[in-house]
């Protein structure tokens, strides 16, 4: 067998490898003769780093904050966060407030003004709307958890970028593994799109039960919408019924 064809042969067997085993290597040949051979073709294949290159493994997987064990340790991790320019306009990061074992998790779009302010989600008008309409479902606001995509106000309350989610969206999906709740509420459409990924209207979102991270999720208004546009209370009380519904039928 000539040394063209032995190379072509090695080159489709880690081809038919990496398709198999995904970047493990299998090699059967005697690496002493070949080894340099096997090596070469590894790096061709992209299945190892090139010479003097550290193999990259993403910044996420080895923040500290992704070891923290409480709510509290995370907010004491991730507080000082510069991560983007809102870090250097912000009074106060918002990280959240509630029961750190709530079964209900809401989540909002970004901090406001009054939010930067006092350095809590939802005061204000908006906050204590949000307020009636939780004890309209029985709930009452210290046993639920209340938090948003962004931790620091927008400039101006302009929407969130998608480069500021994509950034702060790890700390969000951090306190959901620590509170670990029965359901979520999406309040307002950046806040669902920004934690299901969905592009697609709100009217098409209320009313459906989503899932993330197996937690079951809807979608309603923002109580900050709300109070813009009072014709829409009645489709929030609708979608709230149902959303209490769906929590009872959850914890039994």
């Amino acid at each position: 067998m000539s040394e063209i064809s032995l190379n072509d042969q090695i080159i489709e067997s880690l081809k038919d490898q990496k398709e198999i085993f995904g970047d493990e290597l299998f090699v059967t040949l005697d690496l002493n003769t070949r080894e340099e051979k096997i090596v070469y073709e590894k790096e061709t294949l992209n299945l190892l780093p090139k010479k003097n290159e550290e193999k990259y493994v993403p910044n996420l997987f080895q923040e500290d904050f992704q070891k923290a064990k409480s709510l509290n340790e995370l907010n004491k991790l991730i507080a000082g966060c510069q991560k983007c320019s809102l870090g250097a306009t912000r009074t106060n990061f918002v990280f959240g407030t509630g029961n750190p074992n709530a079964e209900v998790l809401l989540i909002g779009e970004a901090p406001g003004a009054e939010e930067d302010k006092q350095g809590e989600p939802f005061v204000g008008r908006a906050g204590k709307l949000l307020n009636d309409i939780l004890i309209a479902i029985k709930f009452q606001r210290e046993e639920v958890y209340i938090a948003n995509i962004l931790k620091c106000r927008p400039p101006n309350n302009r929407n969130p970028l998608p480069e500021e989610m994509t950034t702060c969206m790890p700390y969000l999906i951090k306190q959901i593994e620590l509170i670990k709740p029965k359901v979520i509420l999406c309040l307002g459409l950046v806040a669902a799109k920004g934690l299901l990924n969905l592009n697609t209207s709100l009217t098409k979102m209320r009313g459906n039960v989503y899932e993330f991270e197996g937690i079951k999720t809807m979608v309603t208004y923002h109580p900050a919408a709300l109070l813009r546009n009072p014709n829409w209370k009645k489709g929030c009380w609708e979608d709230v019924q149902k959303f209490r519904k769906l929590y009872d039928e959850l914890a039994g």
